[in-house]
């Protein structure tokens, strides 16, 4: 019933994406945005208990914050100052719904088709927050290389970002470059930062060729793990809050949590 279609597998092999819009209805999406948001108050609240002076779990790279809370790692804005959540990853041990989410079958079906497979496993997931008038932007990077060091099968990995809130432009929407997962890993930035390499060299794709995610809450976004991405900061009055679940073949165990999680086409 959910199964990926014939021009949703072309479109995933040519250009490296297919969308599905308004998948979820309003009254799921009530209940998941109210799931993240309790993510959030959970994060925040093992965030401070952390001491600030363990650099083990307190840390910066590149003006990029994070704290180690117990099980998931928490990005902060960039600003010094500043205590709002950017990133939780992962966030399916925070929450019983948003962990029931991963196995929906409206994600798993066509992933499963994406993969060729009757069963995948979960690799990572993370919830992206974008606040009004404060939520930074992302730029332009593959998923690969930042896995690399811990996945063999980097070209088997695809996400799945599910929109909470109505995307656009000012808002600060998701961004991908059609075609580009076809050159598989690209060249990052050679500009002496740590996390330059993970960026990808502007010379490698064109920007200009650019799509924009201006889609309504409750889509998905199904996209591969090679395909250049990013987003613009959120410069409007409204959120924009987004998870990207990520999966792969079955028989893996996860990125950031010890053990394996198995979904089973169709159910």
């Amino acid at each position: 019933m959910h199964g990926i279609r014939e021009d949703e597998r072309k479109a995933y092999a040519e250009s490296g994406f297919f969308v599905r819009e308004a998948v979820f209805e309003s009254a799921e999406l009530e209940g998941l945005r109210a799931a993240a948001e309790r993510v959030v108050a959970r994060a925040e609240q093992a965030a401070r208990a952390v001491p600030p002076t363990d650099p083990a779990r307190v840390y910066a790279i590149d003006g990029n914050r994070y704290v180690e809370i117990e099980r998931a790692t928490v990005q902060l804005e960039h600003a010094p100052t500043s205590s709002t959540i950017r990133v939780v990853e992962p966030f399916h041990p925070l929450d019983v719904e948003l962990d029931r989410l991963i196995g929906d079958p409206r994600i798993i079906d066509p992933v499963c088709g994406v993969l060729g497979e009757t069963k995948v496993a979960l690799w990572t997931d993370k919830l992206n927050l974008k606040r009004p008038r404060e939520g930074s932007g992302f730029r332009w990077h593959q998923d690969s290389p930042y896995w690399g060091h811990a996945c063999n099968h980097c070209d088997r990995l695809p996400n799945v970002m599910i929109t909470l809130d109505d995307a656009d432009r000012e808002n600060g929407c998701f961004r991908l470059i059609p075609g580009s997962h076809r050159r598989g890993f690209l060249p990052g930035l050679a500009d002496g930062t740590r996390l330059g390499p993970l960026f990808t060299d502007p010379a490698h794709f064109d920007a200009e060729q650019q799509w924009l995610a201006e889609v309504p809450a409750g889509s998905l976004v199904f996209f591969d793990s090679h395909i250049v991405h990013g987003s613009e900061p959120n410069r409007s009055a409204r959120a924009r809050r987004a998870m990207v679940v990520t999966y792969q073949p079955p028989g893996h165990a996860m990125f950031k949590v010890e053990g394996t999680r198995e979904f089973t086409l169709g159910n």
